[in-house]
């Protein structure tokens, strides 16, 4: 693990409880000024800090970044930029039952909580627990936020969207995320439960009757040696992009995108947006549940025979085509055979890739990484005849949830505790963003190219078999029929996560 060594530049911290005072005229700089600075709270990180990420910039290159393009990082809620970095999360899900209360406590117990962007990039300003929020369609209704954001998938909510996304229907949804009695998610992040659970009691205690828990979902990094991987076992987080204005140095083959990909009204958003939505981001949550021990017995029971590979080699090797990484991060496209942890471990070479190599065909050789690998469906980089800057890009901002795999569940080969990622993605855009990940790329058959068949990790079709095509590096034309769906949607929202200076103008007004 890398030492976090962002901890030494001064900042201001959203402690003091001061929010009353706000007006609705105040500009983000003077809510920060009204704040005030407090004693550093933090010794340590609350965040985690896989060597295989990117680290996070400090907060004097930031800022530099920032100054050059506009970007205001005390106004952005902290949880849109910074990644895969929670070490432990809570996702509290609410609905607004009195909506001149909520708003009133909104202004004074809330805003007062949220953490921005400037503050988790040093560990003497971080506070003792992250606190970000977001709201549904649903929500912003509620407390009278009707106009239009521009984008109608937020606007009909995801149960509506559900037929689109590949789900077998509601089956397997959490009751909770049917229809759209969820106004809003309360996110809080720290290094510890007894943290969390103290801010959870604390701000219930001050909300009192004016909202109603639907629902909430606790999730945390997996154990050491496996901080940063997915119950899978594979090390996430490692392809989020650059970001123009917040990143001071992008590493080499991230992708390098305009804050307006991820963030409301910045460079790079084209669309018709209210004045107040600058900043914001849409937050896209799914609960995913992952079979572990049944995805385990198929890579066993279909492990590629090849020369010099043993049967342990051969299931590694086709989980790892199937998702175009090796466990430790290492992309197949640079080591097609074997796992290489040092790779996989360097942020300046592990995405250092484009599928391209000169002694290979690009649109029909599988040798290295087939089409179907999830890497390579989510961002087909050199695939593209068009800049991959364009469209599908989000910020994963993701974490594990539910305990390790039991002794019992690896020896039945049966889940019996759930377990899973929750899924969160920020984007600008939740038609060019998310959905066109799931629905235009990775649940479709035939992207890249006609046949090869859907993502086999989160590809989804409504229950039916996925067959699948390029996996074994011998034979491309040999296909895979996956009748078990390894990845299990339990449901989610789509929500609007607002910048500090629209709760202080817009929403708590």
């Amino acid at each position: 693990m890398k030492l976090n060594i962002h901890n030494v530049l001064p900042a201001v911290v959203l402690f003091t409880g001061v929010a009353s005072a706000f007006s609705g005229h105040d500009s983000a700089s003077a809510l920060q000024q009204k704040r005030g600075p407090v004693k550093p709270r933090r010794v340590q990180s609350l965040l985690i800090n896989p060597d295989a990420q990117p680290d996070l910039p400090t907060a004097k290159a930031a800022n530099k970044a920032a100054a050059a393009t506009g970007l205001n990082l005390d106004d952005i809620q902290g949880d849109i930029l910074v990644g895969m970095k929670k070490n432990k999360q809570l996702f509290y899900f609410f609905s607004i039952a009195d909506p001149a209360d909520f708003k009133g406590k909104l202004a004074a117990d809330i805003l007062p909580l949220i953490t921005t962007t400037n503050q988790l990039l040093s560990v003497s300003t971080q506070p003792i627990t992250l606190v970000n929020i977001a709201f549904s369609q649903t929500g912003l209704t509620a407390l009278n936020a009707t106009e239009s954001l521009g984008d109608s998938f937020f606007a009909g909510g995801q149960f509506q969207d559900l037929p689109n996304l590949g789900d077998p229907g509601s089956t397997n949804w959490v009751p909770e995320f049917t229809g759209t009695g969820i106004h809003g998610v309360l996110l809080f992040a720290s290094d510890t439960d007894d943290n969390i659970n103290n801010s959870v009691a604390s701000l219930e205690s001050a909300l009192g009757d004016s909202i109603n828990k639907v629902y909430s979902l606790a999730a945390a990094a997996r154990p050491a040696p496996n901080v940063g991987h997915e119950h899978f076992g594979f090390l996430d987080g490692i392809s989020n992009p650059a970001i123009n204005g917040f990143t001071a140095n992008p590493m080499p083959g991230q992708s390098n995108l305009s804050a307006g990909t991820i963030l409301l009204g910045e460079t790079g958003d084209s669309a018709t947006r209210p004045a107040w939505a600058k900043d914001g981001s849409f937050l896209v949550f799914r609960q995913l549940k992952q079979l572990v021990p049944e995805f385990d017995k198929f890579l066993t029971d279909n492990a590629i025979v090849q020369d010099g590979l043993t049967p342990q080699q051969g299931s590694d090797l086709l989980g790892a085509r199937m998702v175009g990484r090796w466990k430790s991060g290492a992309p197949v496209d640079l080591a097609p055979l074997f796992d290489d942890p040092v790779l996989g471990a360097d942020p300046t070479r592990n995405n250092d890739f484009t599928f391209q190599h000169p002694d290979a065909v690009l649109s029909t050789n599988q040798t290295r990484c087939p089409f179907s690998a999830h890497i390579r469906k989510t961002r087909p980089r050199a695939d593209l005849s068009t800049p991959e800057v364009t469209f599908g890009h989000i910020m994963r901002a993701g974490i594990p949830y539910g305990p390790e795999v039991s002794a019992d569940e690896a020896a039945s080969n049966t889940t019996s505790t759930e377990r899973g990622l929750a899924f969160v993605s920020y984007q600008s855009s939740i038609s060019g963003g998310f959905r066109f990940l799931q629905q235009t790329w990775a649940d479709s058959a035939n992207f890249v190219h006609s046949g090869v068949g859907v993502d086999p990790i989160i590809g989804a079709l409504a229950g039916a078999p996925r067959v699948i095509s390029g996996l074994d590096p011998t034979n491309a034309a040999k296909t895979v029929t996956l009748t078990t769906d390894f990845v299990v949607s339990r449901g989610g929202e789509y929500f609007f996560s607002p910048s500090l200076s629209a709760i202080a103008s817009k929403l708590s007004v």
